[in-house]
C-alpha cells in the first residue's frame, strides 16, 4: 500500500512539472495548452502518457532543407516571381487569375509555392479510374518515378503497384518508394526485397523505433504524391489499398478526389518530395537544377497550379492559410467535401463570416464512421453553422474521403488535407490550389451529383436530436485538439 502511496505521489509531482512546462514552453494555442492541462488534472496517470503520444511539440529545425545552392536556387526564382508580380509585369495566361493574386502572392511568400499556368488536370472520383490512370503512366515511365503515400495496404492494390514498380526498377528506370513509418507499416523488408533487388530505393518517415509501436501518433506524413519523368503528377486524397477500390463491403464504395497533373506544376511535387525523401532516406540531398530548368513550352494546359504543403516542418500552416485566404475571399459560394469537418477557430469563424456576408456555403461529410469522435464532433460545428443558413449533407453511398474545396468560378484546392486541426498544424500535407473555371465546373456538378446520395440535414431535424447525441457532441467537441 505504502509503495502505491509513494508512486502515486511521484505521479502527481511529475504531472505538476509536465503541467508548468505545457503552459510556459509548450504550445502556443492557449485553448490546446488548457486542454493539457485539464487532462494531467483529471487524469493524473493517464494524462502523462496521453501527453507523451499526442501531446508534443515537434522541434522545427533545418532538417528537411536541401543543399544550400538548390535551397537558393528555389528562393531566386520565388524571388523572381514575386518581384515581377508585384510590379505588375507578371503576365497571367489565365486573366482571372489577376483576381487572385493576393493569394497566389501569399503562397509564394510563406510556402515558395510556384506559380505556373500550362498545366494539364484530370480529376478521378473513384479508385479504379485512378488507378487504372496511375498504372499506365508509371509503365511508359522513362527516367524516374517518385512516390510517395501516407497508407500503403499489403493486399492486391498495394502488392501490383509495388510489382510494377519493381518491373520499372529492373529496365533502369530510378524509383523511389516513400511510405509513413505506421501508415506503410504493413509493407517490410520481405515484400520490398525484390524491388530492392532490383534497384529500388525506398525509405519510411518517421520509422517505429519496435515492431508495432511507434510514439509519434501526430506528425504524420499524410502526402500522397507520385511524380513521374518530372512532368506527371498525381496528388490528392487516395491512398493505395483494396478499399479505395471499393472492395471493402463493411465500407462500400470509396468517393475519393485526386487528379492528375501533366505540366511544369510538376515541380513543386518533386521539390516537396525530394525534401522529404532526403530527410526519410539519409541519402545527400539532391540538387533541384533540372526540376527547375524543365523546358515550360513542352506543355500545353492552360490550367494555373500552385502546391502549397505545410506541416510541422513549415513555419507556417501553409494549406490552412490558403483555405482561410480561399474562404474569406469568397463573394458567391462555397463548396466544401471532408470526411472530418473539425475546423480551427479562424477557419470555422471564416464560414460564419462567409455565411453572414450571403455567400452560400455547402459541407459535406460522411455517414460512415471510422472516427466516432471525430464525426460527433463535426455534427456539432456543422449544426451551429446549420442555425445560420449553411446547407449540410450526410453522404450515404459508402465512404466519402474527398478533401476538396471549390470558392465561386475560379478557385479550388484538392489534396491531403482534412478540415481538421490534426491536417492544418500536425500532420505533413500537400494540396494543389487550382485556378481555373473549367476545373471548378466539374467539381461543383461532382458536388451535386453526391447529393443525390446524400441526406441534407435540416436544421429543424437537428435541433430534435436525443439527449444522448448531444452529450456525445459535446464530449466530442473538447477532444478536439487531439481529433
Amino acid at each position: 500500500m505504502q509503495t502505491f502511496i509513494d508512486v502515486s505521489g511521484n505521479f502527481f509531482w511529475i504531472n505538476i512539472i509536465l503541467a508548468i512546462s505545457v503552459v510556459f514552453f509548450g504550445r502556443k494555442d492557449p485553448r490546446s495548452t488548457i486542454f493539457w492541462v485539464m487532462v494531467l488534472t483529471f487524469i493524473p496517470i493517464g494524462g502523462f502518457f496521453l501527453y507523451l503520444l499526442f501531446g508534443q511539440n515537434f522541434n522545427k529545425d533545418k532538417m528537411f532543407r536541401l543543399k544550400e545552392q538548390s535551397d537558393k536556387r528555389i528562393k531566386d526564382f520565388v524571388h523572381f516571381q514575386e518581384k515581377d508580380m508585384g510590379a505588375g509585369g507578371f503576365s497571367f495566361q489565365n486573366w482571372r487569375s489577376q483576381d487572385y493574386q493576393d493569394l497566389i502572392q501569399m503562397n509564394l511568400n510563406s510556402d515558395e509555392a510556384i506559380y505556373t499556368e500550362d498545366n494539364e488536370v484530370e480529376i478521378f472520383y473513384i479508385g479504379e479510374d485512378k488507378f487504372n490512370a496511375l498504372f499506365e503512366d508509371i509503365k511508359k515511365a522513362k527516367k524516374s518515378i517518385d512516390v510517395q503515400y501516407y497508407l500503403y495496404r499489403r493486399d492486391k492494390t498495394g502488392l501490383a503497384l509495388l510489382d510494377l514498380l519493381t518491373q520499372k526498377a529492373k529496365e533502369g528506370v530510378e524509383v523511389r518508394f516513400l511510405v509513413d513509418g505506421i501508415g506503410g507499416r504493413a509493407i517490410g523488408r520481405r515484400q520490398l526485397r525484390d524491388f530492392h533487388r532490383a534497384g529500388g530505393k525506398s525509405a519510411v518517415f518517421f520509422p517505429s523505433v519496435l515492431p508495432y509501436v511507434n510514439f509519434r501518433i501526430n506528425y504524420r506524413n499524410h502526402r500522397k504524391l507520385v511524380i513521374i519523368d518530372d512532368h506527371v503528377g498525381y496528388i490528392g486524397g487516395f491512398n493505395v489499398g483494396d478499399e479505395y477500390m471499393g472492395e471493402n463491403k463493411k465500407i462500400g464504395p470509396w468517393r475519393d478526389t485526386h487528379i492528375r497533373l501533366k505540366g511544369y506544376g510538376c515541380a513543386g511535387m518533386k521539390i516537396r518530395f525530394i525534401k522529404d525523401w532526403t530527410y526519410a532516406s539519409k541519402e545527400d540531398a539532391q540538387d533541384i537544377e533540372e526540376t527547375l530548368d524543365m523546358p515550360s513550352h513542352e506543355f500545353t494546359g492552360n490550367t494555373a497550379v500552385q502546391i502549397v504543403t505545410s506541416g510541422p516542418d513549415t513555419q507556417l500552416d501553409n494549406v490552412k492559410n490558403a483555405i482561410f485566404r480561399m474562404i474569406t475571399g469568397a463573394k458567391e459560394r462555397i463548396y466544401i467535401q471532408t470526411p472530418y469537418f473539425v475546423p480551427d477557430q479562424s477557419i470555422f469563424e471564416s464560414l460564419i463570416t462567409a455565411i453572414a456576408s450571403g455567400v452560400e456555403v455547402h459541407i459535406m461529410i460522411p455517414k460512415y464512421r471510422d472516427h466516432p469522435f471525430v464525426h460527433w464532433a463535426s455534427l456539432s460545428f456543422m449544426g451551429e453553422l446549420l442555425a445560420l443558413g449553411c446547407h449540410c449533407y450526410i453522404y450515404e453511398r459508402g465512404f466519402l474521403h474527398a478533401k476538396m474545396i471549390v470558392v465561386d468560378d475560379y478557385v479550388s484546392t484538392i489534396g491531403s488535407t482534412n478540415m481538421d486541426i490534426r491536417s492544418f498544424s500536425l500532420n505533413f500535407e500537400a494540396n494543389a490550389i487550382l485556378y481555373d473555371q473549367s476545373i471548378n465546373e466539374k467539381l461543383i456538378n461532382q458536388f451535386m451529383v453526391d447529393v443525390f446520395y446524400a441526406d441534407e440535414l435540416r436544421y429543424e431535424e437537428y435541433l430534435q436530436r436525443s439527449q444522448w447525441v448531444k452529450i456525445k457532441e459535446s464530449f466530442s467537441r473538447l477532444l478536439t485538439p487531439i481529433l
